[in-house]
Parts: C-alpha cells; sequence; structure tokens
C-alpha cells in the first residue's frame, strides 16, 4: 500500500467516562473517545468516523449523547477545539431517509435551520447561498424536496445541518436499505464533504462493516466485555479502535479490492457478533 503523510494535532471531540443505565440495566459504562485535528500536507482533510456495533448494543444512546440530546449519568462530551461541553445543536444530526421540510423549498429548508441556529436574517441567507453553492445545489434552490433525486435531497439534508453545526455532523445507518450502487454515491458524497474544511468531521453510526471501512479513516467498534465463564457484561463500551490511515487503507479508490481491506473486513466480521 502507498505511504501517505499525514498528522494528529489538538483534540476536537473527547468522550471521557461516559456511563448510562436505563430501567437499572447499564447500556454504556465507561466510554472514552478522541478525535484529533488529522492533517494531510497539501490537500484539506477532514475525518470520518465509523462507530461500529450490532443491533441493541447502545450506538443509538451513544449517538444521542454524542449530538447533545441525551445527557449521561456519569461523563462529558467536549467538542471543537475549544473543547467545550457538548450541547444540542452544536451537532448537526441526519437521520435515516434525510427528512425535510416537504412544503418548503431546498433553499427554505437551510434558512430554517440557520434561522434556528440563531443566525441573523443577512448571516443566514449568506450562508445558505454559500453551501448551496458548495454543494452543487445552486441551480436546486428554488425547488420543493418532492423534485429532487435521493441523492439530491441526501446533499440538502447535510448542508441543512451545517447551517447550525460548522464541522461535526453525525449520521445514522447512511447506507441502510440502499443498494450497491447507491451507497456507494453516498461514500463518495461523504468523502468529498469530508474534504470542505480541515474540521469537518463526520460520525457515522452503523452495522454495515464493509461500507465503513470504504469512507472512514478511524472505526471505533461498540460492544460489551464478558466475563470469565463468557457471560456478557452489561453496558457496551468501545472494544476496539483501527487507524485506517496507519493501516493505509485511507482515501484510496477501489480499496474494497485490496488484500488488506479483505483481511480487515474477515477480523472486523469474525470479531462482531461477540460485541
Amino acid at each position: 500500500m502507498p505511504t501517505i503523510q499525514y498528522e494528529y494535532k489538538q483534540t476536537i471531540l473527547k468522550v471521557a467516562g461516559v456511563s448510562v443505565t436505563l430501567g437499572g440495566t447499564p447500556i454504556l459504562r465507561d466510554v472514552n473517545l478522541e478525535i484529533k485535528d488529522l492533517y494531510r500536507p497539501g490537500y484539506t482533510q477532514g475525518q470520518v468516523v465509523g462507530l461500529l456495533g450490532p443491533s441493541g448494543v447502545g450506538k443509538t444512546t451513544l449517538f444521542r449523547i454524542l449530538a447533545g440530546l441525551d445527557v449521561p449519568d456519569e461523563g462529558t462530551v467536549l467538542v471543537e477545539q475549544e473543547q467545550r461541553p457538548v450541547q444540542r445543536g452544536m451537532v448537526g444530526v441526519i437521520a435515516q431517509h434525510y427528512p425535510l421540510f416537504a412544503h418548503r423549498t431546498v433553499r427554505g429548508n437551510l434558512l430554517v435551520a440557520g434561522k434556528q441556529a440563531g443566525l441573523s436574517s443577512s448571516e443566514n441567507g449568506k450562508k445558505a447561498d454559500d453551501l448551496l453553492k458548495r454543494f452543487g445545489m445552486e441551480e436546486h434552490g428554488s425547488k420543493y424536496p418532492m423534485q429532487l433525486s435521493g441523492g439530491q435531497r441526501q446533499r440538502v439534508a447535510i448542508a441543512q445541518q451545517f447551517m447550525c453545526s460548522e464541522h461535526f455532523l453525525l449520521m445514522d445507518e447512511p447506507f441502510s436499505g440502499l443498494d450497491l450502487i447507491a451507497a456507494e454515491r453516498v461514500s463518495q458524497l461523504i468523502k468529498e464533504m469530508a474534504q470542505s474544511d480541515e474540521l469537518k468531521t463526520f460520525i457515522l453510526v452503523t452495522h454495515d462493516i464493509p461500507a465503513a471501512l470504504q469512507v472512514c479513516d478511524t472505526i471505533w467498534l461498540l460492544g460489551r466485555d464478558h466475563d470469565a465463564k463468557g457471560q456478557i457484561i452489561p453496558g457496551a463500551r468501545v472494544q476496539a479502535t483501527y487507524n485506517l490511515c496507519e493501516r493505509g487503507l485511507a482515501w484510496q479508490d477501489k480499496i474494497n479490492t485490496t488484500p488488506e481491506f479483505l483481511e480487515l473486513l474477515a477480523e472486523i466480521r469474525e470479531i462482531f457478533p461477540r460485541l
């Protein structure tokens, strides 16, 4: 694999000691995570991080905490270079199926988000127009969501969230229900958007291992520990972190055909049922 130069700088997201118990059952137990600004000489390079785990392991709970939608029983989530405690609205969130306001135009959808984020009228309009241009949707600003293709709606949904959150974007199961071609288009869009700003950070919550490996530069595996008898210990935490930059698997086209990719895919698939 080719050697790619990169280095990590200051921390831009930190999860420290996050624990959650629901109905007396631990869901998350002492979760610790960190994302540092990744610098790649000659490139504008944001990051794409995949949070993987089987259904029911606690991904959605952690998703909501990272987004500032829920508060953990213990621990903190700090974001941006200033390391501020996360609050609702500081991290963009895209649910499955890219929900948009059907009765508003594309530009109108962005303006609603900007108004909710507290932007002035002039700031709101300028930012909306800038994002439409950057996302290749400038000609579609007066259209309604039903007039757009699925890929175009996704671009608008991402742009809408960037009206609120400048750098962080959480995506819930972005590949769910997509055929192979559609999933590849989504992956390509995420890669393009991650390269639009040095501090852009996408966190993809998914159980689709191959798709995540193709688009991410870091993978977190969320799962539960087992005791000496093999019994599950309630409360998930991060069981493994894979640095795909270090392995030469990040930022490569057609990476899914390489032996290194297939080897890592097999490794994670073997671990996955035990999580």
